[in-house]
């Protein structure tokens, strides 16, 4: 497989939105499933600060990864993630390369010294990925969010680019 990654396009929306219809994807995130496809179109009038990824595999798009950079002036070093990546395409290095793009965005182009995301507990996958790009664990939230019936914790993580001024 070899991944591109580049700026998402008004014209990835539908593949968007099918990445996020899935449920192991969507019960992952706080999205919620059966989205309109409007509410994917607000992806691309998030605002100021806001960087959409895709990662694309042979023309089609595998992976989304949204990277919001604070507006507040006091946080203006800080961004936060957010990613999915389609269930065929998961353990083949697609989130390894949107999460590797993002955090070299960040750290070469954006002056972000403080990259934060939030990941359920127990997607242990998901946290061993964000590890091995040096986001560390700083609190458990119990009962962050309602999945399945159930509430679950999450865990608040961060890197931190000491090399950033």
């Amino acid at each position: 497989m070899s991944v591109v990654i580049r700026h998402a396009e008004p014209a990835d929306i539908e593949a968007i939105k099918a990445i996020y219809d899935q449920p192991t994807v969507f019960a992952n995130t706080l999205q919620l499933p059966y989205q309109p496809l409007a509410s994917w179109q607000r992806l691309f009038n998030a605002g100021a600060g806001f960087y959409n990824l895709v990662a694309e595999d042979e023309d089609k798009v595998v992976g989304q990864l949204g990277l919001q950079v604070c507006q507040n002036p006091r946080r203006r070093h800080v961004a936060e993630i957010g990613m999915g990546v389609l269930e065929e395409h998961q353990g083949q290095g697609v989130g390894s390369a949107l999460l590797r793009a993002a955090l070299e965005m960040a750290d070469n182009w954006l002056n972000i010294r403080r990259v934060e995301l939030t990941v359920y507990s127990s997607n242990e996958v998901a946290v061993a990925l964000y590890e091995r790009f040096g986001f560390e664990v700083e609190a458990e939230l119990a009962d962050f969010a309602f999945q399945y019936g159930n509430y679950v914790s999450a865990l608040a993580m961060a890197r931190i680019n000491s090399g950033v001024a």
